[in-house]
């Protein structure tokens, strides 16, 4: 599932109530990356009768190639369940998707560095020592639920308060298929440019203990051009890219025949009309608010005369038919 990978590969990083089916789809039609990664999910929540208002955050459409579900809890039992159910076809089935098709593989969020999710124990939280025993049990349920069947990844930081890069042969000794590095602690969180030395470092580890773990680089990456010279400095496997993508929605674009600055106002408000549009369809029973779609305003509606007004007003908008109307008023689209 990522041995055929083009090497270094590109990933779109998983970002709750951002990368969900809907944005995903936009992004595989304009500049598709080699991976996508689902909204982060919880195990816990997955194996309890809130289990229905979780599945939206998994699903994914055939058309989106690889796509990679991502994780997160406190109960290694429930991780083997879930990675068993995953790699099983079972959750792909109960999604809707047609026999064959399947996710690319499991990834563990081991970096989010949410305050709700560090205060419970989960995500970044895991990188301080004492908690290494609970990442160990983690880790080992998920591969004994995968048994094989899918790739384990694990994404995570160089740290929780400092940098620990002992943290990495803890992780290293799994022999997980793929590792991402997001190059900053989790005190850090966005706030200090990321640092891809440490990254290196993550890379030279892997080499002196003769693990086969794919490195992935994650932090600033603005666009391919960037992620490849980043790639080939730190003799990196792969490149994810998150924050990039709101600034440039091609960051993917491999030899596109314009950049997203020379994308009008009116191929930028098609583009987003196709995502609402898409949303309505994907979400008619009401699974996302409307709210959720103020996220992506600025991405299309910004860098030409009258977007911030149009922002205001499709931002406030009470319904998705209202914010087509908008859009459709605009452009005549």
């Amino acid at each position: 599932m990522l041995d055929d990978l083009p090497r270094p590969f590109f990933a779109l990083a998983p970002m709750d109530d951002v990368t969900d089916t809907v944005f995903r789809q936009v992004v595989a039609d304009v500049a598709p990356p080699d991976v996508f990664f689902t909204e982060f999910v919880n195990v816990d929540g997955l194996m309890s009768a809130g289990r229905p208002n979780l599945l939206k955050k998994l699903r994914f459409a055939e058309k989106e190639g690889r796509v990679v579900a991502q994780l997160w809890g406190l109960d290694p039992d429930n991780f083997r369940a879930v990675a068993g159910q995953i790699a099983s076809g079972e959750l792909a089935r109960e999604l809707g998707l047609p026999p064959g098709v399947n996710f690319a593989g499991v990834d563990l969020n081991m970096g989010c560095p949410a305050k709700s999710e560090v205060r419970n124990g989960a995500c970044a939280a895991l990188i301080r020592r004492e908690s290494w025993p609970l990442a160990g049990a983690i880790i080992q349920a998920t591969q004994d639920g995968l048994n094989g069947r899918l790739p384990l990844s694990v994404k995570t930081r160089v740290g929780f308060s400092a940098v620990d890069m002992e943290w990495f042969d803890f992780l290293l000794g799994f022999d997980l298929d793929m590792l991402t590095v997001h190059g900053r602690t989790r005190k850090q969180m966005s706030k200090v440019p990321a640092d891809w030395e440490l990254i290196g470092q993550v890379r030279t580890k892997r080499d002196a203990l003769g693990v086969k773990t794919l490195i992935v680089g994650n932090g600033d990456v603005r666009d391919r051009e960037h992620g490849e010279a980043l790639a080939k400095q730190y003799q990196l496997d792969g490149i994810m890219i998150g924050r990039g993508i709101f600034t440039n929605p091609l960051c993917f674009l491999r030899d596109g025949p314009l950049e997203w600055s020379q994308w009008s106002k009116k191929q930028r408000l098609a583009l987003y009309k196709k995502q609402v549009t898409l949303f309505k369809d994907t979400w008619q029973n009401g699974e996302r608010p409307i709210h959720t779609l103020n996220k992506f305003c600025k991405v299309y509606v910004s860098d030409f005369d009258g977007a911030k007004v149009l922002r205001e007003e499709l931002m406030v908008a009470p319904s998705v038919d209202e914010v087509l109307n908008l859009l459709h008023n605009q452009n005549k689209i």
